[in-house]
């Protein structure tokens, strides 16, 4: 009975008509009304980073207050006085340039310098620089952002200088600056250090000349003259002829370390020979003249350009024993000599660019003489002055912010911007 009930069921539900849809009726709709379209505004791309600062030191003399600063694209794309500090924008005491340092002096190994012969003009020290080296990122802590890498200065004339942003990739081709280019040599008793003399037969290449300063001099003025004839005489040609004479012609900057006095003399000397024969005449920069204040009239005859080295306790410095003055870089510039300022790469402490500049105007520098020594001057030598140094709208953003005023003894660098990119952040 039960199954009889079952498939009574199951038949009526398979034999029964499908249901038929139901029928819709559409009604009709009103047209809807044209929208209005929006009004084309420009998109203008938004800054890739503010900051404000209370005071910005912009490195031509004027001194902006409450400034808003934005940067797009690795440049400084805007600069406003007056501005009351955005919510939520990074704020900040001071702000300079970045600080520039012609003699980083990175290099303290045989691997920068190709010693096998004196005079090597030609050697690009590109080539063995390492971005691996912690002193890039100690030197970007101290608002170091542009440094200048020369060769080790164990040959007479050691090769090509190399300028570097101190952060970025960690490709050297990637952070380096094409600005004027430099050639890199000594005067002084370090290029002969290595070198003996010669008795029977030679143990080594240092089995050589020049044993004395006098030796130094006559390879500097035998390289250039034999420059100069090889133009006349091609089979004569070597290699690094055609930098020496660029040189010659202030195409390419020479800068030679020269601590001492006597030393300084000789490389004014030289640039005044080369002019007498009517071979050219340098773009003379000496680096380490701790002893210019001795005879400051030498370097003004001839313009000559300075990198002081960084100060020490006593005021002896450097391998040949120098005495640096504490109102050395005060005497030069009153003199009229542009003046640069050096820390040989000294990271975090009490040592760095920064201090130096303080230390310099203790000595008699006005705060904007110093500024422009660790800035716009050094930029104006690498040919790079229009990318560097100052603080302005389309200058590349490498900025030191303080948390006061810049080189006073109770300021430092909190914060470092490099290519519009944080590296040091001060929050």
């Amino acid at each position: 009975m039960i199954w009889t009930s079952f498939l009574h069921a199951v038949c009526l539900t398979l034999c029964a008509p499908p249901l038929q849809d139901a029928v819709v009726v559409e009604q009709p709709q009103e047209p809807e009304a044209p929208k209005a379209q929006p009004a084309v505004v420009p998109v203008v791309p938004a800054a890739d980073l503010r900051l404000h600062a209370e005071r910005v030191y912009t490195g031509t003399g004027e001194i902006l207050k409450n400034a808003l600063i934005e940067v797009r694209d690795g440049k400084i794309s805007s600069l406003r006085p007056g501005r009351s500090a955005p919510e939520g924008v990074l704020q900040v005491k001071a702000v300079t340039a970045g600080m520039i340092d012609l003699s980083a002096r990175l290099h303290s190994n045989f691997n920068s310098v190709e010693q096998s012969t004196e005079v090597q003009p030609h050697l690009d020290v590109a080539g063995s620089v390492d971005l691996h080296d912690k002193r890039f990122a100690r030197l970007a802590r101290t608002g170091v952002t542009t440094i200048l890498v020369n060769p080790l200065d164990r040959n007479v004339i050691g090769g090509r200088g190399v300028a570097l942003k101190t952060h970025g990739p960690m490709e050297v081709e990637a952070r380096r600056l094409n600005g004027r280019p430099i050639l890199r040599g000594a005067i002084g008793s370090e290029p002969s250090a290595a070198n003996h003399a010669a008795f029977g037969r030679p143990t080594d290449f240092y089995s050589r000349r020049p044993t004395t300063r006098m030796g130094v001099e006559w390879e500097w003025r035998k390289a250039f003259f034999d420059a100069v004839a090889a133009k006349r005489l091609p089979e004569k040609d070597f290699p690094g002829a055609e930098d020496l004479r660029e040189a010659l012609a202030g195409k390419r900057t020479v800068m030679i370390q020269a601590w001492t006095t006597q030393d300084i003399r000789t490389a004014v000397y030289l640039d005044e020979e080369m002019q007498r024969e009517g071979f050219g005449d340098l773009d003379l920069v000496i680096d380490a003249g701790a002893e210019a204040w001795k005879e400051p009239g030498i370097l003004v005859r001839n313009s000559t350009i300075v990198v002081l080295p960084p100060h020490t306790a006593g005021g002896r410095v450097g391998s040949d024993g120098a005495f640096l003055a504490w109102n050395t870089a005060s005497l030069l510039v009153g003199e009229g000599l542009t003046v640069c300022l050096s820390a040989h790469g000294a990271g975090p402490g009490s040592a760095t660019l920064g201090h130096q500049a303080g230390f310099a105007m203790r000595g008699g520098l006005s705060f904007d003489q110093a500024l422009a020594a660790v800035t716009s001057a050094p930029a104006s030598v690498l040919g790079l002055s229009e990318r560097l140094g100052t603080v302005h709208e389309g200058m590349d953003a490498d900025l030191a912010l303080w948390n006061g005023r810049p080189f006073a003894a109770t300021s430092r660098v909190t914060g470092v911007l490099i290519d519009g990119v944080i590296v040091v952040d001060p929050r």
